[in-house]
């Protein structure tokens, strides 16, 4: 590796870009393209989760190369850069943002890249799904403490409470073929717990995953999900308020991350063709760490890309 490239000088210079990546905004040639989607107008009580890409590049500079329990290095596997963030043309206009949004991500699939994505509220996944998996429904694991599978809300149909529901309803996502992981909390109606599991969804509450245990757990998934094509969505309100209170919606009880760590490192071998990590919001975390977590996590996404098809 170049001794002058970023990820060879110290952690507190040079321009924060995702884990110290190169900048390049044209996704030509890349195999892994990491982007930020700095969006919250989809979110139903606490805001902030705009600020989310831009606080997790800055933490994801103690992001290092090689993986402890995989020994690999993403880095040199792939040819991966940050390619910014989406840009928005009315940002006021819900419905504009989602086709922005599409817009960016088509962009990225059409250059053969796979996005990996922070967010911005878990509203933005849609259209992420929308530019990649218009040909072929793809699986799903949901790590959440929501299942996201909600209906319409305040006369809209498209915040972070929906998008799965939008994605099995638009022929997305196979629903056969997803598994949400760490659902949890009181609701004021179950339509949307009822939603996943009659359209054959494999919902894992967070009683079950304690149960199970996480290496059951990853059996399950992995079972679930087969050897096709999988979208991974990791919102960080799926661990327990404890590790990320800079969240929208914390619930309380929920996964610890050294419990996801060892979920996302279990599905070694899966066929990722994209992934993200959402609902950081930095204002309400002004120690930095839910951005830490978040860092984290797309850095375990970053290793099962690298890794498709290593043994498990």
């Amino acid at each position: 590796m170049d001794s002058h490239a970023p990820q060879h000088s110290p952690r507190y210079m040079e321009l924060a870009t995702f884990m110290r990546t190169p900048w390049q905004a044209d996704p030509a040639g890349l195999q892994v393209a990491l982007a930020g989607v700095p969006y919250d107008g989809g979110v139903t009580c606490r805001p902030g989760a705009r600020h989310g890409p831009r606080e997790i590049r800055n933490q994801s500079t103690l992001v290092r190369g090689i993986h402890h329990v995989h020994r690999i290095n993403p880095f040199e596997r792939l040819n991966v850069a940050d390619v910014g963030d989406v840009r928005f043309s009315r940002i006021f206009d819900h419905e504009a943002v989602l086709a922005d949004i599409e817009a960016f991500f088509a962009r990225i699939h059409a250059a053969g890249a796979r996005p990996l994505t922070a967010g911005g509220d878990h509203s933005i996944t849609l259209p992420i799904l929308r530019a990649i998996a218009r040909q072929q429904p793809v699986g799903l694991v949901h790590v959440d403490a929501h299942t996201d599978t909600w209906g319409e809300w305040n006369g809209s149909r498209f915040h972070h409470g929906a998008p799965f529901r939008c994605a099995v309803e638009e022929g997305l996502v196979d629903p056969r073929r997803a598994v949400q992981i760490g659902i949890r909390g009181g609701q004021m109606i179950d339509d949307g717990w009822r939603f996943s599991r009659d359209s054959g969804m494999r919902v894992i509450f967070i009683e079950e995953f304690t149960a199970l245990g996480v290496p059951a757990v990853i059996a399950e998934a992995r079972r679930v999900v087969g050897d096709g094509p999988v979208y991974v969505t990791f919102d960080v309100d799926g661990l327990d308020p404890a590790y990320t209170p800079g969240t929208g919606t914390p619930e309380v009880g929920g996964i610890t991350t050294r419990e996801a760590q060892q979920l996302l490192q279990g599905l070694m071998g899966i066929q990722v063709m994209g992934a993200d990590v959402v609902e950081v919001s930095p204002p309400f975390d002004p120690s930095g760490n839910t951005a830490l977590v978040g860092a984290t996590m797309m850095y375990e996404l970053l290793c099962l890309m690298a890794g498709e098809g290593a043994p498990r």
